[in-house]
Formats: structure tokens, sequence, C-alpha cells
């Protein structure tokens, strides 16, 4: 049984800077939106679809910007890594929770917005989106 969970997630972010993170029904810890990649499917277009599905955001997948592959421990699911196919998404429009998604806030990147944080979101995508405004 694979232990890699292989995903498609974004850095969505907003017109002020600030990026958007969720959190899905029954869980603590909030993390980028986005989710499993189907077999046969490329990312950009896994990212399309969950970010629809999740937030009723329609996105054309050629306008997500491909940033690298992160991994990092499954915060829902134990003795599982999580592969992600990190991209960006520049948005100026509302989204709304849908699907699965019980959460949603817009944090500023500079913190944690107060918020328990999944593993990838805390140690490699927030720090990684810092480092690229101060470069």
């Amino acid at each position: 049984m694979p232990s890699t969970i292989r995903i498609a997630a974004a850095l969505l972010i907003g017109s002020d800077g600030q990026t958007l993170l969720v959190r899905k029904r029954g869980t603590q810890a909030f993390m980028q939106p986005g989710g499993k990649i189907d077999a046969g499917e490329q990312p950009a277009d896994a990212l399309a679809r969950e970010l629809h599905e999740e937030l009723n955001l329609r996105i054309e997948p050629g306008a997500a910007v491909y940033l690298g592959k992160f991994s990092a421990p499954a915060v829902n699911e134990p003795g599982f890594t999580v592969e992600a196919e990190l991209f960006q998404v520049q948005i100026d429009v509302p989204v709304s929770p849908a699907a699965e998604i019980e959460e949603v806030r817009w944090i500023d990147p500079a913190g944690d917005g107060g918020l328990a944080l999944a593993p990838l979101t805390r140690d490699l995508i927030l720090p990684f989106y810092r480092a690229s405004l101060t470069a």
C-alpha cells in the first residue's frame, strides 16, 4: 500500500497579498486548498477541478503558475506523506467553502493567523511564500 498521497495544491493569493487556507470538516488544521490527483490527470487540471469543488472557484489550468514539488507528513492521515505539486494562483473574487471544506481563512503570510497549520503549510509553503516576498 503506497504511503504517499499525491496532491495538487494552491498558494492562493488575494489582491492584498494575503493567502487563503482551508480547513476540512472534522479536522483542526488549516492547509492549502487542493486535493488528490486522479490517475491520468495532470496536476494543473486536478487543481482546477479541486478549487471548483472546494471553493466554487473557476480557474484556467494554464493560469496556475507551477512553483514546484513539496513533501511533508500528512496532517490527517498518520503514517502517510503528502507530496504536493504547488501552483500559485492570484484571485480577486470571493470564495465560499463547499464539498468537504468547513472553513476558509485569509491570512497574512508573515504569520500563521493564529491557526493550527498542517506541516506542509507551516513548514514549507508559508516560508517559501515569505521568502519570495523578500527576494
